[in-house]
């Protein structure tokens, strides 16, 4: 009797250890069996357009890591929130993460405060995975050939000239008004449902001058239906190298880009975020993937979660003040 009790407590004390331990290490049984599913990553952006040529190889070679279906869900309106939402109220598994670009998580909740979920609370950082900067394209019509003739004639003409833009409070609409600010010139912003419409009246010369992705342009540009007179980056870009920045352009400091990021929902086990890192980092580290990017105008660069939460939090610091110096309202 007394060996069968000692036997009995003896298994009851590895169960109770067992358990303590997992009670110390929450995630950990979940991590090591991560993915025991599909895994979904939504994007906030109609298919066809760059957020899908990024992503969808991406999913494709995680499919092939992880020996787990791994596919891209659009989950297209108001401004990102839907697809933030989305993912913001998934279970904190990995089996669902976003794919976004920055203004959807560092803009957006500015301007829609009372949207449920969206803010950076709700996510967990997985990692950066690109950075790209804009055009100052304008219709050849407008009579200036380079930005600092650009800002000559808008000075001589306060509020002639028109911006447009693929949506107020859009990246595109804050490197206008970034612009605006840096430059003490005055020009009418004209909103558009999204860039396509806006690229459409650009050329067509109803819109005088746009910032926006220079990937999206860059043909128009070739053929001469557009004229680039600046790129917003810190450095030129390698498919344009013969156009300055704006900044050694007459206007220094000035600066504006953008970025796509990997997030899951907050309270994602770290194990799990970790290896998510880890793979998406080897796969842009390709040089496959690498000249992809490139061709859509923009740089691989990836991040550890906390280097990508630390840049979050300070590009919503900094967008807060620009939408609150150009006068923004929340919608």
């Amino acid at each position: 009797m007394e060996v069968a009790a000692r036997a009995t407590h003896k298994v009851i004390g590895r169960a109770a250890a067992l358990l303590l331990l997992l009670a110390i290490v929450p995630g950990t049984a979940a991590a090591q069996s991560y993915p025991s599913r599909v895994v979904r990553i939504v994007v906030g952006s109609p298919p066809g357009g760059v957020v899908d040529v990024m992503g969808r190889p991406i999913a494709q070679r995680l499919t092939e890591a992880f020996g787990t279906q791994v596919i891209v869900d659009n989950r297209v309106g108001a401004t990102g929130l839907i697809a933030n939402d989305l993912v913001a109220k998934a279970p904190p598994d990995g089996h669902m993460l976003l794919l976004t670009p920055g203004s959807f998580v560092v803009i957006s909740p500015h301007l829609n405060p009372k949207a449920a979920h969206g803010s950076l609370a709700d996510f967990a950082p997985v990692t950066q995975i690109c950075a790209f900067h804009y055009v100052l394209a304008v219709h050849p019509s407008v009579p200036a050939k380079t930005v600092r003739e650009f800002i000559a004639f808008a000075r001589a003409k306060p509020g002639l000239l028109t911006f447009a833009s693929s949506g107020a409070g859009s990246s595109f609409h804050l490197a206008g008004e970034l612009f605006k600010i840096s430059t003490g010139i005055d020009m009418l912003h004209v909103p558009y449902k999204g860039s396509p419409p806006a690229v459409i009246d650009l050329i067509s010369g109803r819109a005088d001058a746009m910032f926006i992705s220079l990937a999206v342009v860059q043909q128009h540009i070739k053929s001469g239906r557009l004229r680039a007179l600046g790129v917003t980056g810190s450095k030129r870009d390698p498919l344009f190298p013969d156009v300055p920045t704006i900044a050694e352009s007459g206007v220094p400091g000035y600066e504006a880009g953008g970025w796509f990021g990997f997030l899951a929902p907050a309270g994602t086990p770290k194990e799990i975020v970790d290896r998510l890192n880890a793979a998406i980092v080897k796969i842009l580290g390709t040089t496959e993937m690498k000249d992809l990017f490139t061709a859509q105008g923009m740089e691989v660069i990836t991040s550890t979660p906390e280097q990508f939460g630390a840049k979050m939090r300070e590009d919503y610091a900094k967008f807060g003040k620009l939408i609150k110096a150009a006068g923004i309202k929340p919608e």
